[in-house]
């Protein structure tokens, strides 16, 4: 999930998702900052930087042995991380997390960089949803773990928010994600307009010809895709009390925000990149009070 978590210290990286501080209970800011750091850190080692691909493998498996540390309660003095592993050690400790949680977040990052040093590609939907399962969902869980929501149909909601949030982030950012060698479009959906990878090379990020009608009918289809997965996890948001519902509204109105935006552009996101800003948060607030349990469907329906 990209959301930012409530009262984590402001990142210097672009979040779609920013959640209001003040709706996140006092005793859970910190466990929730814990987590964010610890995911915030590694997505750094594995994306930010001038490092090789083994270095960035080398680096997170350093990083996995010090969450096995922190899981038991153990925090080295010579910890490369102890402003991430101090804080989650505690709040593993004081709040049972789950370390098979965090650890799939982990696993989803060593798989982005092997997949992007290989030329790596996702066969279908199916196995770019188990991706999400680890790079998104676990976000989740965890935040319902801490807000002690543990029934098997919150926790297919929270999945199904989670990865429309991550397929959204994927539909949103191909200018960014192709320059860097990363494809996420499943190659089912691109076989049924006739793309394969290489088509890609010829139009926008990769060249100056503007992108194919089957390229903008690709982002129409998988954006449609995302947006009935958040259609799927919606209900959640009437389901938890308090705070923990209206935090929830605005995350999911900041992923159909950016999915409003990615329409209104014609699904060009090849040339253009649409993100949240200021301007938009009386918007997502009035969504947000507003929301109810019928559906707004796209504005037109997608092309096949």
């Amino acid at each position: 999930m990209s959301a930012t978590p409530p009262h984590a210290a402001p990142p210097a990286h672009y979040e779609n998702f920013p959640v209001a501080s003040w709706l996140c209970p006092p005793h859970l800011r910190p466990p929730i900052a814990a987590i964010y750091h610890f995911a915030r850190t590694a997505d750094d080692i594995a994306d930010e930087g001038d490092a090789s691909p083994d270095q960035r493998l080398a680096e997170l498996a350093a990083y996995r042995e010090e969450l096995d540390a922190a899981a038991r309660g153990e925090v080295s003095t010579s910890s490369r991380w102890p402003q991430v592993f101090g804080p989650l050690a505690h709040s593993i400790a004081q709040h049972a997390l789950p370390e098979a949680l965090l650890a799939d977040l982990l696993s989803a990052f060593v798989q982005d960089i092997v997949k992007t040093r290989d030329r790596g590609t996702y066969a279908d939907r199916a196995e770019l949803l188990d991706y999400c399962r680890r790079s998104a969902n676990p976000v989740g869980r965890l935040l319902l773990h801490l807000y002690g929501v543990t029934d098997s149909e919150a926790l297919a909601q929270s999945d199904a928010i989670c990865s429309a949030l991550q397929l959204i982030n994927f539909w949103q950012d191909p200018s960014v994600d192709l320059p860097r060698g990363r494809f996420y479009f499943p190659l089912t959906d691109c076989d049924r307009r006739s793309l394969t990878r290489e088509n890609f090379k010829v139009f926008a990020p990769l060249s100056n010809a503007p992108p194919p009608q089957e390229a903008i009918n690709l982002i129409a289809v998988v954006s449609f895709w995302a947006r009935e997965l958040m259609k799927e996890g919606a209900p959640l948001v009437h389901r938890l009390p308090g705070r923990a519902g209206w935090e929830l509204r605005l995350v999911v109105q900041g992923g159909l925000r950016i999915l409003d935006k990615i329409e209104d552009l014609g699904f060009d996101t090849f040339s253009q990149r649409p993100t949240i800003g200021k301007a938009d948060v009386p918007r997502l607030l009035w969504k947000a009070m507003r929301m109810r349990r019928q559906w707004r469907p796209m504005k037109a329906a997608p092309p096949r």
